[in-house]
């Protein structure tokens, strides 16, 4: 009898290092391959407009192509199916499937379609494999319920373990059980690119690895790494890595061969350093799970901040009364990324400048960023909330200072047009009364 299954793609959108995937091909007879977007019904109160940017969009739609045409090369498609449980089901039916599979990872909020069927269909078999990152539960020094409760006792234990190797890339699958279905409107190629710096998918993601590591911006890193505008100051993997074009473990590997042939120190070093740190949150994001959105984060004790419509909306857009906060969130409303060291910025300036409930603040970046991660987005908010993994609390950034240091001449202010208008924070109070007739532009 053939072996049928179903392929859930998620964030996992590459043939290179995809062990479950890899697993899949190799056991069964034939294959659907579908990829489910994302089910955004967990921040229902946090949704502020479209579910993601048209950014961040397009660089799934990049990413997804690129994934198809490799495919084609192998007698393979992807059908998207945007109301799973109702498709799958379907497909479960009709087609006599006898397995699930999807890569493992941060599915701990979004799972409740891969939960409905797996009740529903108790003689399917759904597997859960892998994922990307440098460990599997079972070589990390702990269990994940003691998961340590800092990134440095994290990285303590870790740092010493030799990573996984990267799998071989796939180069044959089993053959297609359904033909092609056309995508539906929302998912197919669009001429309008938006100022999209980067272009999703696996082929683009691993000529950015190798151009990178062709060049000796790795050598450098720890000095540049705070820069504000650019491609060169970081390493720019993230994007990649967030919608799994890029295997993080082939990364590491890509980062030893640095080390072996150029030169291994500080900087090379804290590339890896801040791998552990997506690594972390990765774990923390599965352990904690709803903890992640919910106000007091996994603290006992929730912030003291609210939430003023007014402030958040001039947040978003970039007009309130701090030059470098306006032009990260410009910068990051045009292109759908912003530096690291800016998104610290604007979200100490969101916590403690407007005094703003700070879930606001995640759910934007998450609509936004074309390399959101829900681990590394949501902890790190935390993080800087005061409600998260810091055992220093709430952090707080002195905004001119930084300006000082990472933008003495303004050059990132004036190219994203931070300055701000001069117009007070607040046109109303917290009863919506009038404080001033300024009409803010």
């Amino acid at each position: 009898m053939h072996k049928k299954a179903i392929f859930w793609f998620t964030t996992d959108l590459r043939l290179d290092d995809n062990p479950a995937l890899k697993l899949a091909a190799s056991t069964m007879d034939q294959l659907v391959l579908v990829y489910c977007p994302e089910e955004s019904e967990r921040l229902p109160s946090f949704q502020i407009g479209p579910s993601i940017s048209a950014n961040r969009h397009q660089f799934l739609i990049d990413s997804l192509i690129d994934l198809q045409n490799t495919l084609a090369s192998m007698g393979q498609h992807i059908i998207i199916c945007q109301q799973p449980v109702h498709s799958l089901s379907q497909i479960i039916e009709n087609y006599a499937i006898s397995h699930v599979y999807r890569s493992g990872g941060q599915h701990c909020l979004d799972s409740s379609s891969w939960d409905c069927l797996n009740k529903k269909y108790p003689s399917v078999k759904f597997s859960e494999i892998g994922g990307n990152r440098l460990f599997n539960a079972q070589h990390l020094p702990f269990e994940l319920n003691n998961l340590p409760s800092s990134f440095s006792k994290f990285r303590r234990k870790v740092e010493k373990i030799e990573t996984l190797p990267p799998e071989s890339a796939i180069t044959r699958l089993p053959n297609a059980l359904i033909d092609p279905i056309e995508w539906p409107a929302p998912y197919q190629k669009t001429t309008d690119q938006t100022q999209m710096v980067f272009i999703g998918g696996q082929t683009a993601g691993l000529s950015h690895l190798d151009n990178y590591f062709q060049t000796s911006l790795a050598s450098t890193y720890k000095q540049t790494r705070n820069g504000l505008d650019g491609m060169d100051y970081s390493t720019k993997f993230s994007p990649w890595l967030a919608l799994g074009c890029l295997s993080v473990r082939r990364i590491v590997e890509r980062l030893k061969r640095y080390e072996s042939e150029v030169v291994a120190n500080d900087s090379t070093y804290w590339i890896f350093f801040e791998l552990l740190w997506r690594e972390y949150f990765q774990w923390y994001g599965e352990h904690f799970g709803e903890q992640m959105v919910a106000f007091s984060g996994i603290k006992e004790r929730a912030p003291t901040t609210s939430f003023y419509p007014e402030r958040f909306q001039k947040w978003c857009q970039g007009n309130t009364p701090y030059p470098i906060v306006n032009a990260c969130m410009k910068q990051l409303n045009a292109t759908g990324y912003m530096s690291n060291r800016g998104r610290q910025l604007v979200a100490s300036c969101f916590v403690h400048e407007l005094a703003l409930d700070w879930r606001y603040g995640a759910a934007y970046m998450e609509q936004q960023l074309i390399d959101f991660d829900l681990g590394s987005n949501w902890g790190n908010w935390q993080y800087l909330a005061g409600v998260g993994a810091d055992p220093r609390g709430h952090r707080q950034f002195d905004l001119e200072k930084q300006t000082q240091i990472y933008d003495p001449k303004r050059q990132f202010i004036q190219r994203w047009q931070g300055h701000c208008n001069n117009l007070p924070l607040d046109s109303i109070d917290a009863s919506d009364w009038p404080i001033s007739t300024e009409i803010s532009a």
